[in-house]
């Protein structure tokens, strides 16, 4: 098997992924929700749930509105504690848009 290098902006991305999971899991245990709750919800799987949970996959913009209204919530409010949980070099790093 070949040995891939990971680049540190990969590392990034994938602290990134994390952090976002952490965010939508504690907006779930919040709201009282289990995963398959929130799958019901926001018409997603419980394992695809899981996934953006453990930050496993990059999920996309219309991922994020469907996870926002699975927990009744405006996706202001999602990115809002993500901000929240994200390090401040992070921040620093990925300010240059």
């Amino acid at each position: 098997m070949p040995f891939h290098r990971t680049s540190p902006s990969d590392t990034a991305a994938l602290v990134e992924q994390r952090i976002f999971g952490c965010a939508v899991r504690e907006l779930r245990a919040r709201r009282g929700l289990s995963q398959e709750q929130l799958g019901f919800h926001s018409g997603l799987h419980r394992n695809y749930v899981g996934a953006i949970e453990r930050g496993e996959i990059n999920p996309t913009f219309r991922t994020l509105l469907t996870v926002a209204g699975g927990l009744s919530l405006p996706l202001s409010e999602v990115i809002s504690l993500y901000e929240l949980r994200r390090p401040e070099h992070l921040t620093a790093e990925g300010d240059d848009a």
